[in-house]
């Protein structure tokens, strides 16, 4: 693995026990490295922070590639997890932490919203399929797609899931029911 990605690792694993409030001698210590070598991979702890958002999306679209590329899930399945799709890695991240970002780093919040609101070219067309094959109603993927940027930028400008003890990933998974399966009970 080169340098690069051992750093943005350790800084999730540092960050996921610290929060926005990690040092770059915490993720030195984690690493068994000297700040110096960290600097000359990323100038500062911003940059660093602005370019592990790049890294968490990128091995997301990775994750969200292999749902696609697995023939034993139905379209609806696909979709479903497409929606929650969290990389096995990030599963125990606290990412409730991250309703700190706009007011402390403005740059790394609007890149975050960024990467959220781009990149939905595979989904869509998975709804798209959906559609065709009967298997979901047709829908307005705008609205579904703004619910979604929407709720998941909620999550991270409030600090609602700590206040309320809801884990990030409890929180996604339910948003995906619903706007799968919506509230309604079926019989």
């Amino acid at each position: 693995m080169e340098q690069r990605e051992k750093i943005l690792d350790a800084t999730i694993r540092v960050f996921n026990r610290k929060g926005l409030k990690f040092t770059m001698d915490d993720i030195a210590g984690e690493l068994s490295m000297s700040k110096k070598t960290i600097y000359t991979v990323f100038r500062d702890k911003e940059t660093l922070f602005f370019q592990m958002v790049d890294y968490c999306f990128d091995n997301i679209k990775e994750s969200e590639q292999a749902i696609l590329n697995d023939t034993s899930l139905k379209t609806e399945d696909k979709i479903r997890k497409i929606l929650g799709v969290l990389p096995e890695g990030y599963k125990d991240i606290d990412f409730r932490n991250l309703y700190q970002l706009k007011d402390k780093y403005p740059k790394i919040y609007h890149k975050v919203e960024e990467r959220l609101e781009t990149g939905w070219e595979n989904t869509i067309a998975l709804i798209h399929q959906g559609v065709e094959e009967g298997a979901i109603r047709p829908v307005n993927i705008i609205v579904i797609k703004t619910m979604l940027e929407a709720t998941i930028e909620q999550f991270f400008q409030r600090d609602v899931l700590i206040t309320n003890g809801i884990s990030y990933g409890d929180a996604l998974q339910e948003v995906v029911d619903i706007i799968v399966d919506g509230i309604a009970i079926r019989k």
